[in-house]
């Protein structure tokens, strides 16, 4: 699973609001282009963006690995009739490009991730959403980056473990089953964990976050976040 890896890429050393704001803009860019030319230009940007990660295009596919083949089967089941034409070709081409839109946006999330700490994202919205709102949403958002990827680890050893005892030659239902409720065990066994840790601790609404300044890197990152906007505005 896609987390944050300490680094020293050009990515890493952009202020996490910048990369909010190139986020957001790519986004709505990719919503608003959704044709091939536009996804052609999105797609050299989003390229652009992991090779400013230094992150592999492999180790991306491997995070989304479960994504990756229900955004392959949409556009064919989009597409498929129960009778003549039996596919759709114009639902089929749509559908292909509202995927690999998503698959796009995918990729720019997977660089935000891989290059910012939970800590500086929390501290990057708390101080663009001003008041309660914004420490609630930093603290939700900093409770996922931390929380999201334990919970995935807990399934893969679950998993492991049934395939140790033979679980592997199961039905399938069975051993769906197997796993959804190991699964919720675990996931409710460490919000309980999770609970005592933040009281012990002495969970602060208003902590203090990390000094976030804008270097001369991050009016680079502003200007490609202002052409991908205006992109979407043309």
């Amino acid at each position: 699973m896609l987390r944050y890896t300490p680094g020293d890429s050009p990515a890493h050393r952009l202020d996490p609001r910048t990369k909010l704001f190139v986020q957001a803009a790519f986004v709505a860019a990719a919503f608003a282009h959704t044709t091939p030319r536009g996804l052609a230009v999105l797609t050299a940007v989003a390229v652009g963006l992991l090779a400013a990660a230094r992150l592999r295009p492999w180790r991306v596919a491997y995070g989304y690995r479960y994504a990756l083949p229900i955004l392959l089967a949409a556009p064919l089941v989009a597409g498929a009739t129960l009778g003549p034409p039996w596919l759709r070709i114009e639902a089929t081409l749509a559908t292909a490009l509202a995927s690999y839109r998503v698959l796009l946006v995918l990729v720019v999330s997977a660089f935000y991730v891989h290059t910012t700490p939970a800590r500086e994202s929390r501290a990057a919205i708390q101080r663009s959403v001003p008041g309660k709102p914004g420490q609630f949403l930093g603290l939700g958002v900093g409770f996922v980056f931390r929380f999201l990827p334990v919970l995935r680890d807990d399934l893969g050893r679950i998993r492991q473990a049934s395939a140790a005892r033979l679980g592997d030659r199961r039905p399938v239902h069975e051993r769906m089953r197997q796993v959804a409720v190991g699964g919720l065990n675990r996931a409710l066994s460490r919000a309980d964990t999770f609970a005592l840790a933040l009281q012990a601790r002495c969970l602060a609404w208003n902590p203090t976050l990390p000094d976030l300044r804008f270097s001369r890197a991050d009016w680079w990152g502003v200007a490609a976040g202002g052409a991908l906007a205006a992109f979407a505005l043309v």
